[in-house]
């Protein structure tokens, strides 16, 4: 069985760094924009049994469940690796063999970027696929088969430490660059970035309803 996970935080906490440009209000807004394009990306894609919602905010617990997703409450916010943890144990639990984590920042992901990491997972059905950031240094999408076949290592230099552990283990992994996939949005100069080219997306209807992006 297949599975996509979306990894989303609690919008209070969600993109912080962008609060001075944009302000606390328009800053969840913008989150919510974010997650609501990967969710329809998610349950777009064709290779996965289900889609899953992990987080601690109620509204997009009750957003993704509406959708006809599979949602695991995290109940406080535990961060990002320790959320990826608890969902991984219970999807696997449930009969989970491949999971592929999607991060909700990336607003320009689509289901058959999600479908293309399914594939490289190869014919064995073990191993790692990863998308990076547009740095290389982190990583926006991860696939595992068996699911828990590592633990992810959200953060700072993720991208070379995933692929450390997959070394360290002995598994296959590829790294899988997919450009939409690879811009997150985290600071001022992404969302500038994002909005050279508009897209039919939550995410650049709520960049120009706030003056940043052409209506």
């Amino acid at each position: 069985m297949r599975a996509i996970l979306i990894a989303a935080k609690h919008l209070a906490f969600a993109k912080t760094r962008l609060g001075r440009a944009i302000g606390d209000r328009d800053r969840m807004a913008l989150a919510e924009a974010m997650f609501r394009d990967v969710l329809a990306a998610a349950l777009s894609a064709r290779a996965a049994d289900h889609v899953a919602v992990i987080s601690s905010d109620q509204g997009l617990l009750a957003m993704a469940r509406a959708a006809g997703a599979l949602v695991i409450d995290e109940e406080f916010p535990r961060g990002l690796n320790a959320a990826v943890r608890l969902a991984t144990a219970a999807l696997s639990a449930q009969g989970v063999e491949s999971l592929c984590t999607v991060l909700s920042d990336i607003p320009l992901v689509t289901g058959a970027d999600i479908d293309s990491v399914f594939s490289e997972l190869g014919e064995e059905g073990s191993g790692v696929a990863l998308v990076p950031s547009r740095d290389l240094s982190g990583t926006n999408i991860i696939a595992r088969a068996p699911a828990d076949a590592i633990a992810t290592r959200f953060g700072s230099q993720s991208l070379r430490r995933h692929l450390e552990e997959c070394y360290r283990l002995g598994l296959p992994s590829r790294v899988v660059r997919q450009r939409g996939p690879a811009l997150d949005l985290d600071v001022i100069e992404d969302l500038n970035e994002f909005v050279r080219t508009p897209s039919v997306t939550h995410t650049y209807s709520q960049l120009a309803r706030l003056g940043l992006a052409q209506g």
